[in-house]
């Protein structure tokens, strides 16, 4: 019998083969753990974002409750009183929810997307809608002392009742929402940080000009962009609230819009994560 050739002079041997044979599934890959659940995802998220951000983000809070104080202070050398004086408060106070949803949300996933931090969480077993959804609440939530304070402080400016500033409990949230989505959407969509900076910028510039300003004072094109702005309808339902006899179905129906602008928002945001996450 002719001899079994060997390479490198290293013997052939048939242990392994029948080590194999006796266990065929000693190849396999372990199963990976099951995706985390929307709820518990966005939870965990919330949580880590709030604690990271709160150094960071509460200077830039009083920033934004700064300005939106002196825009009011500013304003009430022009308006006296009425319905122009309800939308200026109004106007303000959704501002606040502007500077922290919109502008810094935009900035935080343009920088996210430009460092590579999104590869981080695309390695973890949560849905891309909890990502988006727990970052926006994060940040959603460092606008509430600001736009109490900011709306307190105008009604006392423009002598304008409070009874009805419950409301803003509903619409801090409806329009950080929309907002929120509109600010990570941009950021991540932006194909570089600079321009996620500049569209978060720009976008708050729209809420402040659109949204502080008496719509009966801008002109016709403008100020139908003035109902494209998410944060329209949440200024609308909160100015309504300071009527003595409020219109609740007009303020319900300007939350309600409010409330789909946003879960379109946050929906045109997840899938921009989505997509930003593969590349």
């Amino acid at each position: 019998m002719s001899a079994i050739p060997v390479e490198s002079g290293v013997a052939a041997d048939p242990a392994p083969a029948r080590g194999a044979a006796q266990h065929p599934d000693v190849s396999l890959a372990a199963p990976l753990a099951p995706r985390a659940r929307l709820l518990p995802a966005l939870a965990a998220v919330y949580r880590a974002q709030l604690s990271r951000a709160r150094v960071a983000r509460i200077p830039l809070l009083f920033v934004a409750t700064f300005q939106s104080v002196g825009i009011m202070i500013l304003m009430r050398g022009v308006v006296d009183g009425g319905s122009e004086a309800r939308a200026v408060v109004a106007g303000s106070s959704v501002l606040v929810v502007a500077f922290v949803a919109l502008n810094l949300l935009a900035q935080y996933f343009g920088q996210l997307r430009a460092g590579g931090g999104l590869d981080h969480y695309a390695t973890l077993p949560v849905p891309a809608a909890s990502v988006v959804l727990g970052t926006a609440a994060a940040y959603a939530s460092f606008t509430v002392p600001g736009t109490a304070v900011t709306a307190v402080f105008g009604c006392l400016l423009f002598g304008l009742p409070m009874g009805h500033l419950w409301v803003l409990a509903a619409v801090i949230p409806l329009a950080g929402a929309a907002l929120s989505g509109l600010g990570a959407a941009l950021g991540l969509l932006a194909p570089r940080q600079e321009l996620a900076t500049l569209f978060g910028q720009l976008g708050m510039s729209a809420a402040l000009l659109l949204g502080v300003l008496p719509a009966g004072r801008l002109p016709g094109p403008i100020a139908y962009a003035r109902d494209l702005l998410p944060s329209t309808y949440g200024v609308e339902a909160l100015a309504r609230s300071f009527d003595t006899h409020p219109d609740w179905a007009l303020v319900g129906l300007d939350l309600g819009v409010c409330a789909a602008v946003g879960v379109v928002s946050l929906a045109v945001a997840a899938w921009a994560y989505r997509r930003a996450a593969v590349r």
